[in-house]
């Protein structure tokens, strides 16, 4: 490997470009981006030092992928993995998928960004798909000493959107419902809005789960349709531990709900909503859901924001947040703050008010 020549760009970073010989006629090289002509050469060196000798190797695309997700399978869950072959086979494959690893440059992987927006995913999609690119591409690049090309790409910008909530009128409309109408579809939908469960623990609970004596409810396993291996377009429902370890927890019971369980109680073996051996699937608990707020005359608002106005109305109660991380079963607090801690208007005057000259 050479040294390299180092040079000022267009846009202001300073960058060394190392030649790795040539294949097929064409020149191969690598990159190395600093602010200063220093970074950039330290970058290069610090790889030098470390032994690294970049090669080329004959992998297509697609053979790496299948190679990182054999190696890989026995460390993720089967959600996880069905959730890597869909991204692979829908957006990373048909666009790279036999082009060599050596032929995927940074200009390559912008030009892929690009049309991925242009089809109309989200930024924060995007970079998803980009990340696992990156540590497939990090395998690679320990395994075969290659080059990383996603090392450098700067990701898409995403602008987090705000999520819709009911609001304090459209929440007490829909608990005024929920009370006077107990069946097992708004039992789900009270343990969602009131105890912040996502709809696959609510689907996987059974009445093992409720533990009547210390009125508390554990979260022990979730349930969700994934894709079958090796088949496009067929799905299956899948019964799994938990989304995380911090999401395996022992809740107490709000005094509501735990009266609709009460009423509802039944044979301890079978899964509440389904009153069966076996679950009853998240779509179709969230089908009774739309009807519900149809009936209402209530926004279309995802089943998920439940959590999230669950969360908003604990930190309104006066939950302190290392309290409601650990029912809403997260490992770290700011997870909390960023992802369902929403802050209302009436809510902001309230505290504002508190700042007053005059207090």
């Amino acid at each position: 490997m050479s040294t390299g020549t180092t040079y000022l760009r267009k846009d202001g970073r300073w960058e060394t470009r190392v030649s790795l010989g040539v294949v097929d006629g064409k020149r191969q090289t690598k990159s190395f981006y600093g602010r200063t002509k220093e970074e950039a050469e330290g970058k290069m060196m610090a790889e030098v030092m470390n032994g690294m000798s970049f090669q080329i190797t004959g992998l297509t695309v697609k053979a790496l992928c299948m190679e990182w997700l054999s190696v890989n399978s026995h460390r993720v869950k089967v959600s996880t993995q069905a959730n890597y072959m869909t991204k692979f086979e829908k957006h990373i494959l048909p666009y790279f998928g036999d082009k060599m690893c050596y032929e995927i440059t940074s200009k390559t992987v912008y030009g892929f960004i690009q049309a991925k927006l242009d089809e109309g995913l989200s930024a924060g999609y995007v970079s998803n798909i980009l990340v696992l690119l990156k540590t497939v591409f990090k395998y690679a690049q320990k395994e075969y000493h290659i080059l990383n090309p996603f090392d450098n790409v700067i990701m898409p910008k995403s602008t987090k959107s705000e999520t819709r909530l009911l609001t304090k009128k459209e929440q007490k409309k829909l608990k005024e419902y929920l009370k006077s109408n107990v069946n097992t579809a708004t039992l789900g939908i009270s343990l969602a809005i009131s105890m912040g469960l996502r709809i696959g623990e609510i689907c996987g609970l059974t009445w093992q789960d409720i533990d009547f004596k210390c009125r508390t409810l554990t979260v022990r396993r979730t349930v969700q349709r994934i894709r079958v291996k090796g088949e496009a377009k067929k799905t299956k429902i899948v019964i799994l531990p938990p989304k995380s370890k911090s999401s395996f927890r022992e809740i107490p019971i709000p005094t509501s709900v735990f009266a609709m369980l009460k009423n509802l109680r039944s044979t301890p073996e079978h899964y509440i909503l389904s009153d069966s051996t076996e679950p009853k699937e998240p779509r179709m608990m969230y089908y009774d859901y739309v009807e519900i707020l149809k009936e209402l005359g209530l926004p279309s608002v995802k089943f998920h924001s439940l959590r999230h106005a669950a969360a908003s109305n604990a930190i309104e109660a006066g939950f302190d947040v290392k309290t409601l991380s650990e029912v809403l079963g997260h490992s770290r607090i700011e997870m909390t703050m960023n992802l369902y801690v929403h802050s209302n208007m009436d809510r902001k005057r309230k505290l504002m008010d508190k700042l007053d000259i005059d207090t």
